[in-house]
């Protein structure tokens, strides 16, 4: 898998769901383990809930002695998760980071996005992002380093292994006005031009469909093959992630009325060439 598919944070994920399926295996509750490892109190709870940002293979070794996994294949497996969990993505050379959002979409088979106000942020042009930035207040020292970042996000639609992204924009995202002609026209261009790839479906959700489920924010499902699936929703000042089997299929059915209300990936691409063309 490329560097740019590989997220160690999913790899964290993926652990601690392991290692609590193992302790339960072995019939112990968190605090039994933690005093049989001799380790302070919380730190098997931290390793089980991936709060661990680089898991030691020492502690992890240590955790399927006591767990009674001796099977030899199982335990490298293993062991090789936790060192992949430990790597460093490629973001750190953007330096820190204040939503790990990233992270998770390094790693997802399908991302399913739907925006309520502002396109996509892997169908933004940089003139696009540079502009949205300046809208959210960003500092100006701050800004370059941001539009870099989510220009290489948007590498994952162009690798080998690219994700399938379902994009549904309200059209009143696409028709937001920023910069000149010119950068309008490219960024409506930019929509077009990704439209057409085999893992990309755009839907434009036209103002005319009127009140809607979609209204109460913007939200992203990510799914992995071998992970389970989440929701990402961006709300200020910090961000929320959905967990539960429930709320992931909550906002599936919300994602699919608005797929049943949004024009279909070709009316779409129409109508972003008529606005283009207006512009």
């Amino acid at each position: 898998m490329d560097d740019v598919r590989h997220s160690p944070t999913v790899r964290r994920r993926r652990l601690a769901r392991e290692l609590r399926r193992l302790r339960e295996a072995a019939g112990l509750t968190a605090d039994e383990a933690t005093r049989r490892l001799e380790w302070a109190t919380g730190k098997v709870n931290k390793l089980e809930r991936a709060q661990a940002v680089r898991p030691r293979v020492t502690d992890i070794r240590a955790m399927l002695d006591v767990y009674g996994v001796t099977e030899d294949t199982q335990r490298e497996a293993l062991l090789d998760l936790t060192r992949e969990a430990r790597r460093r993505g490629w973001w750190t050379a953007y330096g820190p980071l204040t939503d790990t959002y990233t992270e998770f979409e390094s790693e997802a088979r399908m991302i399913s996005t739907f925006e309520l106000s502002v396109i996509p942020g892997l169908l933004q042009t940089p003139a696009y992002a540079r502009a949205l930035q300046r809208g959210w207040l960003v500092r100006d020292e701050e800004i370059d380093r941001l539009v870099e970042l989510r220009m290489r996000r948007q590498k994952l639609l162009t690798y080998d292994d690219p994700p399938r992204l379902w994009a549904i924009i309200d059209e009143s995202a696409v028709k937001r006005s920023f910069g000149s002609e010119e950068t309008k026209r490219e960024q409506l261009q930019r929509l077009i031009d990704t439209a057409r790839l085999d893992h990309v479906d755009i839907q434009i959700l036209p103002t005319a469909a009127g009140f809607h489920p979609g209204l109460s924010g913007s939200f992203v499902i990510l799914d992995y093959d071998q992970d389970p699936s989440l929701v990402y929703r961006e709300i200020s000042p910090s961000s929320v992630y959905l967990e539960g089997p429930d709320q992931v299929a909550e906002r599936r059915r919300v994602f699919e009325h608005l797929s049943a209300l949004a024009l279909g990936p070709e009316e779409s691409i129409a109508r972003l060439r008529r606005l283009a063309e207006r512009s």
